[in-house]
């Protein structure tokens, strides 16, 4: 595999007009963005979102027909019986075991042959990171650090706390402990902080149907092997200045990202980024307030919320 690292990193953007070739749009945005597998790899892991229970469609979770494809090309780099696991941990909002049949990742499992992991379930082990003055821990899955080929494959879409979710923000939902609403504080360090542990070798990005203002189809696939430049160049597409976004920012305090040398090559980043439909959080005073309730109901009772008001 390539090696993760600066300086420079190519984040590629292929254009899926028909889905039935996700495979071949997957396998050239591989070859695009200068992956290179390690024919040694036997254990892989993949980490789509699946942020709670909506489908693909509405531009809140993984396709899980672009995971199929991003497990079709591992088979013909890596051969058809490298072990693949797809695994997502609980979240706030969300229980894995609901999610996994609801968004159709059961029926890919069995279609596959491919094992379904709740990375909660799984032996977690603490890392503590210091992100400017901030200490965090995180209760990470053992089984994304010891694998051979960690594969992030996120959404495209905004996030009223953070502006955008695409790369690092998945990443973050790959923490074990389920209640990850405690990192809201200071979410954008704790994004960062997590991406300063796991390190995923290759991200791929769903961006067949991306989030902004509402849900549209744009037909993007990006790949490449940082997660920084990744969500460098999806900031672009989802139309915030990158130095605008906190935790890509802070990625560069930290020295876990250097915009120098970032790039996108295939289609152009203005194709899909003049037809997203730019966000607004604005919210009126009797909405923010219901919010505000909801969100203190959640803290008292321990009950669950979708994650659209928890990112209010």
């Amino acid at each position: 595999m390539r090696k993760r690292g600066f300086l420079g990193s190519f984040v590629s953007l292929v254009k899926v007009s028909d889905p039935a070739r996700l495979v071949e749009a997957v396998s050239q945005g591989l070859d695009l963005a200068g992956f290179r597998a390690d024919a040694k790899a036997n254990s892989v892991v993949i980490k789509p979102n699946m942020c709670y229970y909506w489908g693909a469609d509405t531009g809140q979770t993984t396709d899980p027909r672009v995971v199929s494809a991003v497990i079709d090309v591992i088979r013909e780099k890596l051969g058809k019986d490298v072990n693949i696991t797809v695994g997502e941990a609980d979240a706030s909002a969300m229980r894995t075991k609901w999610a996994f049949p609801v968004l159709g990742y059961d029926r890919l499992a069995q279609e596959k042959r491919v094992e379904l992991v709740n990375l909660s379930q799984t032996p977690l082990v603490e890392r503590k990171v210091h992100v400017g003055s901030r200490e965090i821990a995180f209760e990470v899955p053992e089984l994304l650090l010891k694998a051979d080929l960690f594969v992030n494959v996120p959404k495209l879409k905004v996030m009223r706390q953070t502006k955008i979710t695409c790369a690092m923000k998945n990443v973050f939902g790959a923490i074990g402990y389920r209640r990850k609403m405690v990192y809201h504080p200071f979410l954008d360090e704790a994004i960062v902080g997590i991406n300063m542990v796991l390190k995923p070798h290759l991200t791929v990005v769903d961006g067949l149907v991306g989030l902004g203002a509402y849900p549209v189809k744009l037909g993007l696939l990006m790949a490449g092997v940082d997660v920084f430049s990744v969500d460098w160049i999806a900031s672009q597409i989802m139309r915030y200045k990158p130095s605008s976004v906190k935790c890509l920012k802070i990625a560069v305090r930290e020295r876990l990202g250097d915009p120098q040398g970032v790039g996108a090559v295939g289609e152009s980043v203005a194709e899909f980024r003049n037809v997203f439909p730019k966000a607004s959080f604005g919210l009126g005073s009797l909405v923010g307030l219901q919010t505000r309730l909801l969100k203190l109901y959640s803290r008292i009772a321990g009950d669950v919320v979708p994650p659209f008001l928890e990112d209010a």
